[in-house]
């Protein structure tokens, strides 16, 4: 039972308008991601809203596949929304994606490279790289779900990674979506010529 964890809670500041809803093609960011954890081997897909999350529930409703949850505390960032999406996980599940929506060119390919590879070797934090760059969505087991869990708001989920060097297993990808994130409208543009999507 593998598990994903998509992140869209944010107030997107920087961006100026709610990044899932920003247009791809003729499907917004958030059902492109959505469309690629559906079509892998994900078993589970939770979904954190918290600003603007009204505008962006419509999109998710036609995915039965897709349970919604809100972080009331969104402003308290990603490790926040992190720990509200863990605690909705169901009880058997073993992995766990993070994926925050700024990832919206990962293919399924990729993270079906990832849950082959966590199925080898179950205790193992799966991270894929891309010319030697770290990217998304990391794969965390199971057990580390707990010291997840007793992150202060301003510790980074990387935070528990770190402390366990020994789980860490880099993953090479012909996928530079797992490096390609935005925060502005520019950064977007550029990486979605770049990419050819």
């Amino acid at each position: 039972m593998i598990s994903a964890i998509l992140l869209s809670a944010g107030e997107s500041s920087r961006f100026g308008s709610p990044k899932a809803l920003v247009k791809l093609n003729s499907y917004t960011v958030i059902e492109q991601i959505l469309t690629s954890l559906i079509s892998s081997q994900v078993d589970e897909v939770i979904t954190v809203l918290g600003s603007q999350a009204e505008q962006i529930k419509p999109f998710l409703l036609k995915h039965k596949k897709v349970k919604v949850v809100y972080n009331k505390d969104y402003n308290f960032g990603q490790t926040s929304s992190f720990q509200v999406g863990l605690n909705s996980l169901r009880d058997d599940s073993q992995g766990v994606f993070l994926l925050p929506v700024d990832y919206p060119f990962v293919k399924s390919s990729t993270i079906d490279t990832l849950i082959e590879c966590f199925r080898i070797e179950r205790n193992g934090v799966y991270i894929p790289t891309f010319e030697n760059r770290k990217g998304h969505p990391p794969l965390f087991p199971i057990q580390l779900r707990n010291e997840f869990l007793l992150l202060q708001h301003d510790q980074g989920v990387n935070s528990v990674a770190q402390q366990h060097q020994d789980l860490i297993r880099l993953v090479a990808v012909k996928d530079s979506g797992v490096i390609a994130t935005f925060n502005t409208p520019q950064e977007f543009d550029l990486i979605s010529k770049k990419i050819g999507r």
